[in-house]
Order: structure tokens, then sequence, then C-alpha cells
């Protein structure tokens, strides 16, 4: 139920598949989840119902997909983070992690209502370490003393915090926006200051 019925096997394929999850979050982010059909997905594809039902059986399936990619994108964010905050204080390493999750957002609109689907999803534990094992990388960078524990639990606090905003962002206008990206800047910049610097 959760996985496409077929995996592209030719670049045709491929391009037609993103096609059709490119419509999807399109549409997602302008309507939402619930008035978000299969048959208005096809449509903004240009493709007909039967190719979207030959890829994915169910409008849950599509929203996985989705977040699937989006988790797998995030990752390439995170990528090479050590070697970007090599030369940057702990406040200005605060402020990128709290720039790097709100950028990722803005470029995807579907981004909340996808979060926000009501469908089972099984979060990827090896990926979510992943993620705070990187950021802990950088926080041992910063005060090698740290034990990889304390790293990584500091870490995943700091990414928490940051997720916090979220609900108050999705709910705010653009103005608004903005000075709550501020506010988590120095809010996670104070944090990681107390934790991070003797």
């Amino acid at each position: 139920m959760s996985t496409p019925r077929r995996a592209p096997q030719q670049q045709r394929g491929e391009l037609r598949l993103t096609q059709l999850l490119q419509a999807a979050a399109s549409l997602l982010a302008e309507v939402g989840y619930d008035a978000a059909t299969m048959t208005e997905i096809a449509s903004r594809a240009h493709a007909s119902i039967g190719t979207l039902y030959q890829y994915f059986p169910n409008k849950p399936a599509i929203v996985l997909a989705l977040r699937n990619q989006y988790r797998a994108e995030m990752e390439e964010r995170w990528a090479n983070l050590d070697e970007r905050t090599e030369e940057m204080s702990v406040k200005q390493v605060a402020h990128l992690l709290v720039e790097i999750m709100v950028r990722f957002v803005e470029e995807r609109p579907a981004y909340f209502p996808i979060l926000d689907a009501p469908i089972k999803f099984k979060r990827n534990q090896e990926a979510r370490n992943r993620l705070r094992q990187r950021v802990a990388k950088v926080f041992r960078s910063k005060r090698p003393s740290l034990s990889k524990e304390l790293a990584f639990r500091i870490a995943n606090v700091s990414v928490q915090i940051i997720k916090s905003m979220f609900k108050l962002y999705a709910e705010a206008n653009s103005a608004e926006r903005d000075e709550l990206v501020k506010e988590y800047k120095l809010v996670l910049a104070a944090y990681l200051e107390s934790r991070l610097t003797r």
C-alpha cells in the first residue's frame, strides 16, 4: 500500500515518476492533503489516471514517496557539515543549522501538508541518527572534550529545538516567519554557547 506499484525501469519511467510527484507536491501545497485528489494529481502531471495508478495505489502512497524523497534531500543538505562549519563560531553554527532547515521548507511548499498528512509513517531511525551524528561531529570539533554520547544528546536537543519552530512557522505570515527565525537563532545560539563554550 505504501510503496509504488512498479519501479520505473527506464529513463522515461523515471521522468514520469518525477512529474507525478512534482504535480502531487504542487497540489498538496495549494489545497492540502484532504482536498487533493488522485484525479487532479494526474491532471496536473498531464497523465491519465491509469498511469498514476500504475505507480501509486492511493494518495497515502504518494505522500509516503514524497516524504522519502524529502528525507533523502534533507540528508544532502547536511552533507559535509563539518567542513562547512570548520571556521565558524558556535553562534554562526547555530544560525546555519536553523537556516538549513528554514531554506529547505521554504523551497518545498508541500513540506507542511505532507508532514501533517494523516498516514502511517515509520520514521527511518538510521537516517535520523545519521543527521544527528553529523551535527554531533561539528559540536565535538568545537569542544573536543565532549564525549560522543553527550555530543549526540546535544545534537538531538538542537534538532528538536529547530523542529519545534515549524508549527509556529507554518501558521505565521511572511513577516512573522522572519521574526520567528531570528528568535530561534537566538535560542539555539544561547543553548549551544552554554554547552560548547568553556
